[in-house]
């Protein structure tokens, strides 16, 4: 089978952001597999014994990254999964059967409404159900007066496709009593929970407290391979374990996974706060960029950014976009934008694309930024010049 198009103009980003001298963030997927392979080897034993015998469905490095997020997180028990879709699904299967209620209230952005192909119905044989539209979590009185029953209330923090938004922690404590009150479960999608705890301004137990379950991802923020944790009180966790295994998710060895994610909890958690700060400096100087540029409609949101990552809307094609992009870090050797996307509602030719700033980006000064804008801003002007 020969190269696609596709294939194609993805070899051609991953060339470009690689050499780019400057980027806001490294993802884990933009190097090869041997640079993968060899960071791995060469950063592996700083956080665990390599002489250890290797996992077997689940022991050894697996059990510790288990042992270590439980207690990251204040909770009794922890489960290694290999994907949070599994994670989730599982928790929200095993709340079903404990409350007696299949019914799980969520935004409609949330993951498994947009991202699992219906996985929860078809999969699990839940129902979803939707305390309000708006882009935006829901308020307390939206959850409060919903005007059917459910039996877990599942929050997804940040919501990355309202633009990585967080309530304020008094609405979010306001919104978990209102779930409580109707004696309904509460479970955390916190696979970005990570990098929450400076605008709660709460450390990670005391966010994880306010629910009963708790997920997060180790390859979203914290730059591993994959896998997630589900964690929670020891019963559920042990039900869990059950479902993981009827699930296809017990599997034999997952070291490389369980190493990196150890990795991330040493090195990335704690610089994660620091991104969160510089964030809002690349949103503000993003904003004044494009309003320097003469940009006829842009929105960089929300603003301030509530975490690391934040979303930019442009009036533009993604097509355009795209290659002014990818052309900018060709040429300039500077990565500002990764893929843009059509609005999903609103007007043809509205594109946005999620910014994130990781350790790169604390190189970024308010000056650059705009100066990276403006040049972008000029390659977007001849994608869109008639040409002779």
């Amino acid at each position: 089978m020969g190269v696609t198009d596709e294939q194609m103009q993805r070899n051609r980003r991953l060339t470009a952001w690689q050499r780019s001298g400057k980027a806001l963030a490294r993802m884990s997927a933009d190097h090869t597999l041997a640079e993968r392979l060899a960071t791995l080897a060469a950063d592996a034993g700083t956080v665990h014994d390599l002489d250890e015998w290797t996992d077997v469905y689940g022991d050894g490095v697996v059990a510790e990254v288990e042992r270590r997020t439980a207690e990251l997180l204040g909770m009794e028990a922890a489960a290694f999964f290999p994907t949070g879709t599994m994670a989730q699904q599982v928790a929200l299967r095993c709340w079903a059967g404990r409350t007696g209620n299949a019914v799980v209230a969520l935004h409609p952005l949330s993951h498994p409404e947009v991202h699992e192909r219906g996985a929860l119905t078809s999969v699990s044989g839940l129902r979803t159900v939707h305390p309000t539209a708006a882009p935006r979590h829901a308020t307390a009185d939206e959850i409060r007066d919903f005007p059917e029953p459910f039996g877990t209330l599942m929050l997804e923090l940040p919501l990355r496709d309202a633009g990585f938004v967080l309530p304020s922690w008094e609405q979010l404590e306001g919104v978990v009593a209102a779930a409580r009150e109707r004696d309904a479960v509460v479970h955390l999608d916190g696979a970005r929970l990570w990098e929450c705890t400076p605008h709660f301004g709460r450390g990670l137990p005391e966010i994880a407290a306010l629910a009963d379950s708790v997920y997060v991802s180790f390859y979203k923020s914290l730059d591993g391979l994959s896998g997630a944790v589900l964690a929670g009180p020891d019963p559920l966790i042990e039900e869990a374990r059950t479902w993981r295994h009827r699930y296809g998710g017990q599997v034999f060895q997952q070291y490389p996974a369980a190493l990196s994610a150890l990795l991330g909890l040493e090195r990335e958690l704690p610089r994660l706060p620091s991104y969160v700060a510089h964030a809002k400096v690349v949103a503000e100087a993003l904003a004044k960029g494009f309003e320097g540029a003469g940009v006829p409609w842009f929105r960089v949101h929300p603003e301030p950014p509530h975490t690391h990552q934040f979303k930019v809307w442009l009036p533009y094609s993604a097509d355009v976009l795209d290659e002014a992009s990818v052309r900018q870090a060709e040429e300039t050797g500077v990565t500002l934008f990764r893929r843009w996307f059509a609005a999903p509602t609103g007007p043809p030719g509205l594109s946005f694309t999620e910014v994130t700033v990781a350790a790169p980006g604390l190189e970024w000064t308010a000056g650059d930024v705009r100066e990276a804008v403006a040049s972008f801003v000029r390659l977007v002007e001849e994608e869109t010049t008639p040409r002779a």
